[in-house]
């Protein structure tokens, strides 16, 4: 029996409801790590569906609807499992009402939103699943390769950004493991930290005060506890994207905002904006050092492994091709504003996204290659142990003469 409208817009109310409960129990550090591990899974999801997401299961890591999960990945969902209810824009032709309600001269725009319901990897079963973050993770255990991506972060800022990155002895930054110098719009790091993850993460968190709390900043002025929090909110998120073990780092002074509804909305949509900055320019870092790839001896990797690096490989070539359609989009706009610094900063990130689908492209024709080369040699060894299966012998009489 389909629910009434008022009983349906009585539990779109629970679920919108029960999610903002959550947030505003975000009081303490342990609560808010749980809240930040969502936001590094789900980044590429709207503020409002994180919040619904890890209102609903905490312990959720990739989400996907019913049919996508079996035609995409070729898993099942568990039978009677619960599924998580998530915003869907609703997409139709706009009314010349719509148009001025909306303010917009559009033809097609967004009229509201449903709750569609997705399910957890956790509730679904099938060909094993890896993600190009688990080779990331892989290779980050490496002290040199954790060197290398904050190497390749500092030269991106100083190149690409209004930002100057340096490093100096420990000893001369008071106590402090960096920071940023807003007058001068400078971050500075500790040279000698030996703890090379350490490093990273205060890059990342001198990163986000340069982008949330510089000079020309809205949020310069809110307080010390206020800004550090977020500061270490987005170099945590940012460290949990490419697998680092974060789990004995300080979130400050989380408690600043509890209770104001408002503020915490606004606190927690400024970190995931900095954050999805950080992790898409990680992104590109990593694939350019090619760490994203495990491609060395594909001979010696399981057959399952090298099935689920292909579709892994090939979803990382799609979502840069959408990458790179949208940094073009940009760098047209741009070149209208005359802004020649932004022209140039843009044209390197779509050179970037070019190198780095280059390669994702070599890497998807070696594991094809290997695919095929396995899938021949099973056929060949089928037939040498079934040699009573052969191919039909052709009609000499239906033979073409030539």
């Amino acid at each position: 029996m389909r629910p009434t409208k008022a009983e349906a817009e009585a539990w779109r109310k629970k679920l919108v409801d029960d999610a903002e409960q959550k947030i505003l129990d975000l009081t303490d550090s342990d609560k808010f790590k749980g809240y930040l591990d969502t936001l590094a899974k789900f980044h590429q999801y709207s503020s409002r569906n994180v919040s619904l997401i890890y209102s609903q299961d905490p312990t959720a890591s990739e989400v996907a609807g019913y049919k996508k999960w079996k035609t995409d990945f070729n898993r099942q969902v568990k039978k009677g499992a619960k599924s998580i209810r998530i915003a869907a824009p609703i997409i139709k032709k706009l009314t010349p009402e719509d148009q001025k309600r909306l303010n917009t001269t559009d033809e097609r725009g967004i009229v509201g939103y449903r709750y569609i319901p997705v399910f957890d990897i956790k509730q679904t079963t099938g060909e094993h699943l890896i993600n190009v973050k688990d080779f990331v993770k892989e290779h980050l255990a490496e002290h040199k390769n954790v060197t290398a991506l904050f190497d390749e972060f500092k030269e991106y800022l100083n190149k690409n950004t209004n930002l100057k990155v340096s490093e100096k002895p420990l000893a001369e930054l008071g106590g402090a493991k960096g920071y940023f110098q807003p007058s001068t719009n400078e971050i500075v790091i500790g040279e000698d930290e030996p703890d090379t993850a350490l490093k990273l993460k205060t890059l990342y968190h001198e990163y986000a005060h340069s982008q949330l709390h510089g000079l020309t900043s809205e949020f310069k002025d809110r307080p010390r506890e206020y800004q550090e929090t977020q500061a270490e909110a987005v170099a945590y998120v940012a460290m949990q994207n490419i697998g680092v073990d974060t789990s004995d780092y300080s979130l400050g002074y989380v408690a600043t905002w509890a209770k104001d509804k408002d503020l915490i909305h606004s606190a927690l949509s400024e970190i995931q904006n900095v954050s999805n900055k950080s992790i898409e320019i990680t992104d590109i870092l990593t694939n350019k050092l090619g760490l994203q790839e495990e491609l060395q001896n594909v001979a010696k990797i399981s057959t399952e492994k090298l099935n689920s690096q292909y579709i892994s490989l090939d979803t990382g070539l799609k979502k840069l091709e959408s990458q790179q359609k949208i940094s073009l989009a940009k760098l047209d706009q741009a070149k209208k504003t005359n802004n020649q610094k932004l022209v140039e900063n843009i044209k390197q990130e779509v050179k970037d996204n070019q190198q780095s689908k280059n390669k994702l492209s070599n890497s998807l024709t070696v594991v094809k290659e290997e695919i095929t080369k396995r899938t021949q040699k099973s056929l060949n060894e089928f037939a040498k142990q079934h040699q009573e299966v052969k191919q039909p012998e052709k009609d000499q009489q239906h033979q073409l003469k030539i």
